[in-house]
């Protein structure tokens, strides 16, 4: 859709890895369809990932006990968060869709993409209650999670030995995401890449950009926990 702005968030240390080449692939395909596409390459940024009190600018809010969410929603009321922050929130307000590219680490995000969401959607920017969910501060925005897996799709199944990967999703795409006001892309999940054979690797870069192709024509999920758990 030309005139479309598209973030990536962005976290894998090897630019040839599936992860990479699930990025590259999306720049690609965006761009061909007049998209304007901005990369966060968090490794490549070596993007802090620690909430700390350089996150904030100038005098502290209350300086005899730090606490870094008061502070942070303060800083941001104040337009006094540090540069980084700043411009990670630009790109945010400016995008209509958020995709968020990474390997899955212990059922969540690597700790940098983690550090990301703790520092960038703070109080004030991203949500404010009760604005939150349906009525949070990023809402008509969308976001998708991509990523790769170590285990294959059984292993992720119902009966499998980790459960169903929509419950592992629950506390990122519904507690975070939605709970900010995006609303939220059904996920697309690589299984297992590195323990298949090449042509399925290929198959799984073709399923992205058959997706990405009709991606602005899909209805996000029901972000409710009957989706989740049913």
């Amino acid at each position: 859709m030309a005139g479309k702005k598209v973030l990536i968030v962005y976290a894998h240390q090897e630019p040839k890895s599936m992860n990479g080449s699930l990025k590259t692939i999306a720049v690609e395909e965006l761009s061909k369809q007049g998209c304007s596409v901005t990369v966060s390459d968090l490794y490549e940024m070596e993007f802090e990932p620690r909430t700390t009190r350089k996150d904030i600018v100038g005098d502290l809010y209350n300086p005899e006990q730090f606490n870094y969410g008061v502070e942070a929603w303060e800083a941001c009321k104040n337009g006094c968060l540090s540069e980084d922050l700043i411009e990670e929130q630009r790109k945010v307000k400016e995008a209509d869709l958020v995709i968020f590219q990474f390997p899955l680490y212990w059922f969540s995000v690597p700790a940098i993409m983690k550090g990301w969401l703790d520092r960038v959607l703070v109080q004030g920017f991203a949500h404010d209650f009760p604005k939150c969910f349906e009525s949070g501060l990023l809402k008509n925005k969308q976001a998708l999670l991509s990523f790769t897996t170590g285990g294959d799709k059984e292993m992720y199944s119902k009966g499998g030995v980790t459960g169903d990967i929509r419950h592992s999703l629950w506390p990122m795409q519904h507690g975070i995401l939605h709970f900010c006001g995006f609303s939220i892309l059904a996920p697309q999940i690589c299984y297992a890449p590195e323990s298949v054979a090449e042509e399925e690797r290929v198959q799984m870069l073709t399923s992205w950009v058959k997706r990405l192709r009709t991606l602005w024509e899909e209805k996000p999920i029901d972000c409710t926990p009957e989706w989740y758990y049913k």
